[in-house]
């Protein structure tokens, strides 16, 4: 759990001790972009080998985590906080390009 951006319980003694942990909501992200690309898919009526969806997980989710690590050093927090910091700004990005729809 965080409160106003410091971990608390057993988060604060892993946050207090510097041991480094991939967010929860980055761990889980690979079986979520997995299903994304079955979804592609399925729409575009073609498919990829077990190697191509292999490579383009890996490529997704090392800007993922690359993109993480660089907010967490240039802004001097946890992992976690960075992951929610850089959805809250794409998200917000996305509703100032993309605006809101009905």
């Amino acid at each position: 759990m965080v409160l106003f951006g410091l971990p608390t319980g057993a988060g604060r003694i892993l946050y207090e001790n510097n041991i480094f942990l991939i967010p929860d909501i980055l761990a889980n992200a690979g079986g979520v972009t997995v299903s994304y690309f079955e979804w592609v898919q399925g729409l575009m009526e073609y498919f990829w080998s077990e190697e191509e969806v292999i490579e383009k997980l890996r490529s997704v989710m090392r800007k993922a985590f690359h993109d993480t690590l660089e907010v967490s050093l240039r802004e001097r927090v946890n992992m976690r906080i960075a992951a929610y910091m850089l959805a809250v700004s794409r998200t917000a990005d996305a509703g100032k390009t993309l605006g809101v729809y009905p």
